[in-house]
Parts: C-alpha cells; sequence; structure tokens
C-alpha cells in the first residue's frame, strides 16, 4: 500500500518535485529494476494506477512471470547477478532504450545501492526509493548501528567492518562479540548473507562463505559480527520519515516465523505489545519498541520508509 502511494503521488499532476526526481517530470513508464515476485507485485500496482511497466531480465529469466506480465521487457544480460541485476549500466542502458522515465529497485539487487540511485537521477530518470543519503546511512547495517547507537537506540555487541580477504584481527573481534555470533552482510537485506557460528573453529570458513554469498548477491561482499539471541523474538516497526528530523511509526509486526532467517509470516500487531485494557501501550515507554525505531530514523534524517527491526529475548 505503501508503495502504491509512492507511485500514486508520482504519476499525479501538480504535485512537487523532491529531491529524488528529475526536475519534477510526470512518471508515466516505470522500469521495474528486479524481478520474480516483488516485481509481479510493483507490476500489478503501477497498472492499478494506469502506468506502464518494463520488466528487465536475464538469459536465465526470459521465460519468468514477471517478464510476461510487464507491458514491454529487456534484457540485461547474462544469467550470473553481478552481469545483469547487478549491472547498473546495463539497467540504465534499459530504460533509455525502453523509454522509461521511472526507475523502481524492489528490494535487494541494487535497491540500497546509493550510488545507482545517484546514477539513476544523473540519467535523468525519477528514482523511486530513499534519498542516496538515507541508504548510504541506512543501506549499510554497519553504518546503521553506529547511526542507531549514537541515537542511544540499544544494539547488539558487534565487529567492525570485514571487507573481502580482510581477516586481521578476526578472531579478537569474535571473542569480544561472544559466541554464538551472526556473520551478517554490510550490504543488502532480506536475510540474505546470515550466517551462524557457534565455535571459534567454523568462524574462518563461515566468515569467507559468507563474504562470497553477500559480493553473489549485492556486489559487495563486506561482513560483520553481531551477537546472536538465540531464543529470541523478531520485531519491526514501520517508519515513516518526513526528512526533517520528524519520524512516526505503523505500530510493529512479529516476524519470528522464519526459516533460514528468510520470514514466512507477518503478524500485526503482536499480542504481548497490548495491555489488558486493549488500548496500545505508548510506544515511547519502551526503549526497543516504535520510540527507538523513531530515533534511529531522525538521527538518519530519513524522507522514506525504512524498517527497524528489534530482536527481543524470550528469556
Amino acid at each position: 500500500m505503501a508503495a502504491r502511494n509512492l507511485l500514486r503521488d508520482l504519476s499525479s499532476p501538480g504535485r512537487e518535485a523532491d529531491g529524488n526526481d528529475a526536475a519534477g517530470q510526470l512518471v508515466k513508464k516505470v522500469l521495474i529494476a528486479n524481478r520474480g515476485e516483488i516485481a509481479c507485485r510493483i507490476i500489478h500496482s503501477c497498472r492499478t494506477l494506469g502506468l506502464k511497466t518494463v520488466a528487465v531480465y536475464s538469459d536465465a529469466d526470459a521465460t519468468s512471470l514477471h517478464v510476461s506480465h510487464a507491458d514491454e521487457a529487456q534484457a540485461i544480460g547474462p544469467a550470473p547477478a553481478k552481469q545483469s541485476y547487478l549491472a547498473g549500466d546495463n539497467i540504465l542502458a534499459a530504460a533509455k532504450a525502453s523509454g522509461a522515465d521511472a526507475v523502481h529497485p524492489g528490494y535487494g539487487f541494487l535497491a540500497e545501492n546509493a550510488d545507482f540511485a545517484k546514477a539513476v537521477a544523473r540519467a535523468g530518470l525519477t528514482w523511486i526509493g530513499p534519498a542516496p543519503e538515507s541508504i548510504d546511512d541506512m543501506g549499510d547495517k554497519q553504518r546503521a548501528r553506529l547511526l542507531a547507537d549514537a541515537a542511544d537506540v540499544p544494539i547488539l555487541p558487534g565487529s567492525a567492518r570485514f571487507a573481502i580477504g580482510d581477516s586481521a584481527n578476526l578472531d579478537e573481534a569474535a571473542r569480544k562479540v561472544g559466541f554464538p555470533l551472526l556473520v551478517k552482510a554490510a550490504a543488502g537485506g532480506g536475510g540474505i548473507g546470515m550466517r551462524r557460528v557457534d565455535t571459534p573453529q567454523d568462524l574462518a570458513k563461515t566468515v569467507q562463505a559468507t563474504q562470497s554469498l553477500a559480493d553473489k548477491s549485492f556486489g559487495d561482499g563486506t561482513v560483520y559480527l553481531e551477537r546472536l539471541v538465540a531464543k529470541a523474538r523478531h520485531v519491526e516497526f514501520q517508519v515513516f520519515g518526513f526528512g526533517d528530523r520528524r519520524a512516526v511509526h505503523a505500530y510493529e509486526r512479529e516476524c519470528s516465523v522464519q526459516r533460514r532467517f528468510q520470514k514466512i509470516v507477518e503478524e500485526r500487531r503482536r499480542p504481548e505489545f497490548r495491555p489488558k485494557c486493549g488500548r496500545p501501550w505508548p510506544m515511547r515507554r519502551c526503549r526497543w519498541s516504535g520510540g527507538s525505531a523513531i530515533a534511529a530514523s531522525a538521527r538518519s534524517n530519513s524522507s522514506s520508509m525504512p524498517t527497524a527491526r528489534r530482536t527481543i529475548s524470550s528469556r
């Protein structure tokens, strides 16, 4: 619904341009720089609003559902993601060839790549997504941790960054974080690039495997370490930032039903957050709830709709 409202605003005459919008141009045709289910959802929203759509596909996805759903489609390269869905120049060339005037990144791939967002704007296209500055702040999870900490938001113990080939002080960093821990990709999202490590003996090979996966998935193999809370609940807050250090949240959703860190079921609202009287708790009373989500968003001066994830121990 939020994405649909944003698309409606972009396609409405008389709207005011913002920092992501190339010269305030009216959007008529949207290129979706993604594939699969998310591309199909965006195509559906665009069609509802009367917008034309352009799908992109690698050689391996030529017969995929999102290709047939869109009004037209453009090939962007071979099957490996780094040569297609992560190849920003190929996607911009497809946008130019199709006559698209906007790019929607979906999630994953280049959705949290600030350089790509800037390249879209330089090409005279509308970027349907967060401002590049917000992506710089919050798209990198390790940097987002530092911003949250600066906003006095509780965070789990974590380490510095480790690029591909960099293992200096890795064992010491793991010792300080404590086992069990997670090796997490700094870029991207969606649960991709997260692996559990229970013993020091498994650390090095897990870091290398996670770096390789992150590099293939996001074009950035940087990882960091974070304490794993083994018995915990995964709760998220959708935050709406106004770009002027103000933000509101739309309460919480329970996302603990997962498989391999991929969410299967989302439920809102979370029963434990409801007092017996049936009225919502004032969220500012919980440091780990909506108040901290707003604080982190305000610290980054977000003007989009980030998600704040909270780990709540079940013990």
